[in-house]
């Protein structure tokens, strides 16, 4: 007879969780006869402990079954979607998705929301007036078929227990585990039902992982899970030390996206929105040129057809903060770090972001980057431009950029791709 006291017991002492164990923890948390204090204290031996290939894999299947999944038979195009790990003015997806949909493929990103210092694509997107982040499957299938893409909320009923052991990782200290930041990832993934995944893994002092080799240990870890599962899965590695792109908000990064599907994003966004695309189309089968899809006005229509499509006006103006300040440059000479995890926290603490799942975000604060690392500035001019709609903000706001900038008078920094590597199935 499984109970969940002999459960923890096992894995605090480095012992393995049969396949029927899992299936059963799953079940019966799912009638509540675990206790949220057992699963706890399971989810704390897995942070010591870990799971190995064949736990992790079983695990994320109980994940996956505690809901349903998400039909996708009826889209005729090849379905491929993308998840970024999170970062500081990652607003990648607002871009790719109506690229990819543009070059052919059918883009289903069930997306979520910013909290502490990396921003949320659902909040960034509801700076729209009108646009509706929650649709139920109908819904998300109309849009997907009318569109190419849809960027919406994962529904209630697609992995539920992600949802509940999520919320229990939070307040135990337990969210950093690799095994259990991948199956909760990949469970929504792979339940959303798409044929393809591409992974943004993002690497740096404003992403969660901070070091390569986590980094590359959880790419390589959420790859093995997709292609286990039937989805055919890539990831790359992105660096994540500096703001991606100029704007770090929400509506202050749905108007940079519009600009990049227009043709004029900044380069190192633009650079890690094409690599994306192609490791998508390739997944996908499709032999398709995605810059051709920007220059031609494709991705920009296919973007401007999804926001209406989500109820939302694409010509509308966006919210704009009452309140700016501007940081200035503390000397002349090259601009060689910009602390993204200083910017994250300063765009927070301006309002742009949340402290608790149930905080309301400001749309229109933020923060825009005037100077990026390796261009040259003069004293006193300006780098970066503070918004808020409450000046009381600013302060704090400062107190966090507080040695975020570095400069140099010995010329410019080496360019640095944001592109580390690629990770594909183990051979």
């Amino acid at each position: 007879m499984t109970d969940a006291v002999s459960l923890i017991r096992a894995k605090r002492d480095g012992l393995r969780l049969s396949d029927d164990d899992i299936r059963w923890l799953f079940e019966a948390y799912a009638r509540h006869e675990v206790a949220d204090e057992q699963m706890s204290a399971l989810l704390m031996a897995i942070y010591f402990r870990g799971l190995d290939g064949a736990e992790l894999r079983t695990w994320t299947a109980a994940m996956i079954d505690s809901g349903h999944r998400l039909d996708l038979s009826s889209i005729s195009r090849p379905t491929v979607d993308k998840h970024s790990t999170g970062g500081v003015g990652d607003k990648v997806s607002l871009i790719l998705a109506p690229l990819v949909a543009a070059c052919g493929a059918a883009v289903p990103q069930l997306s979520g929301r910013g909290l502490g210092h990396t921003g949320g694509t659902l909040d960034k997107l509801e700076s729209i007036p009108g646009f509706r982040a929650a649709l139920t499957p109908d819904e998300t299938i109309a849009v997907l078929q009318s569109a190419g893409c849809v960027i919406c909320a994962a529904g209630s009923g697609l992995a539920p227990a992600d949802r509940r052991l999520y919320a229990l990782r939070d307040v135990t200290g337990t969210v950093e585990s690799i095994p259990l930041i991948a199956s909760s990832i990949m469970s929504k993934k792979i339940a959303e039902g798409t044929g393809a995944l591409v992974l943004d893994v993002k690497v740096g002092t404003g992403a969660f992982m901070t070091s390569h080799a986590r980094a590359r240990e959880l790419a390589e870890t959420m790859v093995a899970l997709g292609e286990e599962h039937g989805v055919r899965t890539r990831a790359l590695l992105t660096r994540m030390d500096v703001p991606l792109g100029r704007a770090v908000g929400n509506a202050v990064e749905v108007t940079e996206s519009v600009e990049a599907l227009q043709g004029s994003g900044p380069a190192d966004l633009m650079e890690v929105t094409l690599a994306l695309a192609g490791q998508m189309l390739a997944l996908a089968g499709l032999d398709a040129d995605p810059a051709a899809a920007i220059a031609d006005g494709r991705a920009l229509a296919a973007y401007r057809a999804m926001v209406r499509a989500q109820g939302g006006d694409p010509d509308a103006a966006l919210p704009r903060a009452e309140h700016t300040q501007i940081l200035p440059a503390p000397a002349s000479g090259w601009l060689t770090g910009l602390d993204a995890l200083a910017v994250g926290i300063a765009a927070w603490r301006l309002g742009a972001g949340r402290a608790r799942k149930e905080d309301q975000v400001s749309a229109a604060a933020g923060i825009i980057c005037l100077a990026k690392p390796g261009e040259r500035v003069q004293a006193g001019q300006p780098l970066l431009e503070l918004r808020a709609d409450d000046p009381g903000r600013f302060g704090p706001a400062l107190a966090a950029l507080d040695g975020a900038v570095e400069m140099s008078g010995d010329g410019p920094p080496p360019p640095v791709s944001p592109i580390i590597e690629e990770v594909g199935p183990a051979q």
